[in-house]
């Protein structure tokens, strides 16, 4: 043979491995719809399908991160088991003690009772409120971001944390390495940071150099923050200027809108939980000082609330599971506000089943997109939801409706950092914070009465009317979307 016929040979032997090593190797604890989309990058693409799969295939964190979470897991409950927590409310449908109980079986966290909840829905009035409450610590603050940034907007929040620092409060910081490198004011902000004197550390860094490294893409996506155990606030708002500080945004003229909630009550001590566990995740530091695991205050209220946190550290998808749960129980309506809404079969399945049912159901997105894949692999959906039976509102733009919650009949309500996309289901942690109590979805659902006054309604007769090349974006995206 020719060295050609061998060099031919060698390549075909090669792609036979590959191909055949790909069906072993990617299907394996993978659902079936993602397992397909990266056979056939691999099948069709083969260099760059096998070079993305190494690069971004995984979508678990590494296997020491992932047994810390389990140690954590087991400290929470065994610390928590026992505690007064506060007096739920009567009643409860079985339904929702069912979901707790999942809940406490995946995330952990106790169902806690007698808490006050105050939801914030202007985006500067929220930075504001966090400051206040900051100003009020005497022992820590805890403080999580994804995007976390020192600006004109938020220069109120860093005051209020370089005054309790200089009085001796322990400050404690986490903000995400990938979401924030590169980002206007970067080092910026965590100079400032270091000058004041806070600890701060970098959440999931991509720093192979030092030995840091998962998948580039896992991220934490978390928000709160906790004053000294007594008042947290988490939600779906970043500590950054409305236009997020981007050219292309400020060009555009694009300003985001989200909603916060203010809690005090026993539930502070599960946000503080998940701030410890991702503390400890990222330094193997236990903290055993001023930040007491499960310190349980009195709060202002009677809401019966649980923390879900959720994300490739944990073994289920926990929020999928709520999110579902809660549609299916649902009786008379549910409304859904996701910036991001592309569902992993369940979701979409517990949605159309609900329509099926007669349960009302509304969805609320931006008619504006600012990241284009996610933006074209949502829209392929709503031909599908309309024709179910969905009402599908689209806030005007220029805004971005970045809130995420959703409120079921008019007992139960979810508020949080979680999207109802794949990404929030399988690759970001998460925190997303269970509420039930009428007087909670009351001030829900007036949010969503002027989130529906400022949007217009998407029709199935519209929808029809959308050209070929963008329906054709919409499908390509679609597929990528799996890609997990």
């Amino acid at each position: 043979m020719t060295v050609t016929s061998w060099s031919l040979l060698a390549v075909i032997l090669f792609d036979i491995v590959v191909r055949v090593t790909a069906v072993i190797v990617v299907p394996r604890n993978r659902r079936p719809t993602a397992a397909m989309a990266w056979l056939l990058a691999i099948y069709f693409i083969p260099l760059i399908g096998v070079f993305l799969f190494l690069l971004i295939g995984n979508p678990r964190l590494p296997r020491k991160r992932r047994r810390m979470q389990e140690r954590i897991n087991g400290y929470i409950r065994e610390t928590s088991d026992g505690l007064d927590m506060g007096t739920l409310r009567p009643e409860a449908p079985e339904s929702f003690t069912s979901l707790v109980r999942m809940n406490r079986n995946l995330g952990a966290m106790p169902l806690a009772g007698d808490n006050g909840a105050t939801l914030i829905a202007d985006y500067q009035e929220s930075l504001d409120a966090m400051a206040d409450a900051i100003r009020t610590a005497q022992r820590y603050v805890h403080v999580e971001f994804y995007i976390l940034q020192s600006d004109k907007s938020t220069d109120n929040f860093f005051r209020a944390l370089e005054e309790v620092a200089a009085r001796g409060v322990v400050v404690r910081v986490l903000l995400d390495h990938w979401a924030n490198r590169g980002k206007p004011f970067y080092k910026r902000t965590l100079k400032r940071l270091t000058a004041m004197g806070a600890q701060w550390h970098l959440m999931l860094p991509v720093q192979p150099l030092k030995g840091k490294y998962q998948r580039p893409d896992l991220r934490n996506h978390r928000k709160l923050t906790v004053v000294d155990g007594n008042v947290a606030f988490t939600g779906s708002q970043n500590v950054t200027d409305s236009t997020y500080n981007l050219k292309k945004n400020i060009k555009r003229g694009l300003h985001w809108v989200d909603l916060m909630a203010r809690f005090d009550g026993p539930v502070v001590a599960s946000i503080n939980a998940v701030f410890l566990s991702d503390w400890y995740s990222e330094t193997g530091e236990v903290l055993t000082d001023q930040a007491q695991l499960f310190e349980v205050t009195s709060g202002s209220g009677d809401l019966d609330c649980q923390v879900v946190p959720s994300g490739p550290g944990f073994a289920f998808q926990n929020n999928l599971k709520l999110f579902c749960g809660l549609i299916y129980a649902a009786q008379h309506k549910v409304i859904i506000v996701s910036p991001y809404f592309v569902p992993e079969e369940s979701l979409l399945l517990a949605v159309m089943t609900a329509c099926q049912r007669g349960v009302q159901v509304e969805l609320f997105v931006s008619e504006e997109g600012d990241q284009a894949m996610v933006y074209h692999a949502q829209r392929s959906y709503y031909e599908g939801l309309l024709r179910a039976g969905v009402r599908i509102w689209m806030y005007r733009r220029p805004f971005i409706l970045h809130s995420k919650s959703m409120t079921v009949d008019d007992e139960v309500a979810i508020i949080g950092s979680s999207n109802m996309d794949m990404r929030s289901f399988g690759l970001n942690l998460e925190i997303s914070m269970l509420v039930r109590g009428e007087e909670f979805v009351s001030e829900m659902r007036e949010v969503e009465a002027t989130y529906r006054d400022l949007s217009r309604e998407l029709t199935l007769d519209e929808w029809m009317k959308q050209p070929l090349g963008s329906t054709v974006l919409d499908n390509l995206a679609r597929l990528t979307s799996a890609l997990q």
